[in-house]
């Protein structure tokens, strides 16, 4: 099936009935969810509420105990998957005794990009992240928000079908969130399929559509607009509100 095809047929994910404990205890329960390809999805809830175990659970790094997640019409996980998503965790993943410029390329390196194709992206992406000038310093001596977007730019080096962010603009100044949401969505735009986590209320808003966590449980799913207009809300905060009180 072509890509094309598999737009009018398939989400780009899907969730079906997924549940995961560790060892005896429950963290996430029967969650079923999809996005569509070219969308921006956002996991919104309270930190603890599952987002970073369901995320890491449709990226392929950990196994759900029982249920299917789908990406790209791939049974996840799939090894040969990996190199079309650009995952970024809420802990960053650097090698703090090497240089940024260093990270990239062994990072690039993996994604089998040609030494032209990595010398562009490597360009672009610290651009975007506001980090060119820090391209040959250590990792260890960048601050703790310069990690953040560090790792945006690796998340996005490869210019991957999917993407998936933990909590992506964590320790990021306002000014630079922005830049990073408007290159969200010129990457949506661009047919790119993104899934965020973000317990931060005006992100929330910013994505085509919000899907709620708490305690494990998707409570609602639908665009702002909808959750709004469900619960008559002014907000997501009160929406979210709502919803988690009308489970208890």
């Amino acid at each position: 099936m072509d890509r094309a095809t598999s737009i009018n047929h398939l989400p780009c994910i899907r969730a079906d009935h997924i549940n995961k404990s560790f060892g005896k205890k429950p963290v996430l329960f029967d969650i079923n969810i999809e996005v569509p390809y070219s969308q921006i999805l956002g996991l919104l809830g309270p930190s603890g509420s599952g987002k970073t175990t369901l995320v890491k659970l449709i990226a392929g790094i950990e196994t759900a105990t029982s249920g299917e997640i789908y990406l790209l019409g791939e049974k996840m996980p799939s090894l040969k998957m990996m190199s079309k998503v650009g995952y970024m965790a809420q802990s960053d993943a650097l090698y703090g005794e090497l240089t940024a410029l260093e990270n990239l390329q062994f990072f690039a390196s993996m994604y089998e990009l040609s030494k032209a194709r990595q010398k562009q992206r490597i360009e672009e992406v610290m651009q975007l992240v506001e980090l060119s000038g820090h391209l040959k310093k250590q990792v260890k001596q960048y601050s703790g928000g310069m990690k953040r977007r560090l790792s945006l730019a690796i998340a996005l080096l490869h210019e991957p079908p999917v993407l998936i962010l933990d909590e992506p603009t964590v320790g990021i100044d306002p000014v630079l969130r922005k830049s990073v949401w408007e290159e969200l969505y010129k990457l949506r735009s661009n047919g790119t399929t993104i899934l965020v986590t973000t317990h931060v209320m005006d992100e929330a808003e910013k994505c085509d559509n919000l899907g709620m966590i708490r305690e494990g449980k998707l409570i609602a799913v639908g665009s702002p607009y909808e959750l709004k207009k469900a619960t008559s809300s002014n907000t997501i905060e009160d929406a979210f509100l709502f919803y988690g009180g009308a489970r208890e």
